[in-house]
């Protein structure tokens, strides 16, 4: 019972949801406002609170084993002080909390982005040496494009950047709405399988 009462739940609100998004009547279409703006937010709120909690339990679980415990502790009191901060003095500019966030929030990000960067380098180094046809196609419009968005290809950037835009909006765009096509396809073949009750790995495990 635990486990038919979310599955029938979730499929009759799937079911709902994807009849009212193709009917044409004003009420289905308010009703179908009704639950993407409201009841949508409510289900988002519940959805945080849920990883805090689980974000919380499984950082205490790590502390209680001593498995990197500094960070463990300085993550738990980054999630504890930042409401406090947010509640007790607001947002504003001149706010704590805004100063935790330009200060600390957004160095940390930006190190990780730059320590993601020599990870993209060689992915691409790699990726790109021309050890075929395919592999050579894509070495030269990578070269295009980087030469076009870059100073070093300023002195033939009208000779460059056209050929690049053909390479985005024609070869590259085709090949971006094939993979949007695939996903798309994947996420309705996934919420279907939810809906129909194949797919339960989203109670918990199990079949």
């Amino acid at each position: 019972m635990r486990r038919r009462v979310p599955q029938l739940v979730c499929g009759l609100f799937g079911l709902l949801i994807f009849t009212l998004h193709f009917l044409t009547s004003d009420q289905a279409h308010r009703t179908y406002r009704l639950i993407l703006d409201d009841y949508y937010q409510i289900v988002f709120a519940f959805a945080l609170l849920v990883g805090v909690v689980s974000f919380i339990r499984v950082n205490l679980k790590a502390v209680e084993r001593g498995k990197d415990r500094p960070y463990r502790i300085v993550s738990l009191l980054g999630l504890l002080l930042m409401p406090v901060l947010a509640m007790g003095w607001g947002i504003g500019g001149d706010s704590p909390f805004l100063w935790v966030f330009d200060n600390v929030q957004v160095p940390m990000q930006a190190t990780v982005f730059a320590l993601l960067a020599f990870y993209v380098a060689s992915a691409s180094f790699r990726g790109f040496r021309a050890r075929s046809l395919p592999a050579t196609v894509l070495l030269l419009s990578a070269l295009l494009t980087l030469l076009s968005r870059s100073d070093l290809g300023g002195f033939m950037a009208e000779y460059i950047t056209p050929v690049a835009d053909w390479v985005r909006y024609n070869p590259s765009m085709s090949a971006r709405r094939a993979i949007l096509i695939g996903i798309g396809l994947g996420s309705l073949t996934t919420s279907l399988r939810v809906i129909l009750g194949i797919e339960r790995t989203w109670l918990g495990g199990g079949k």
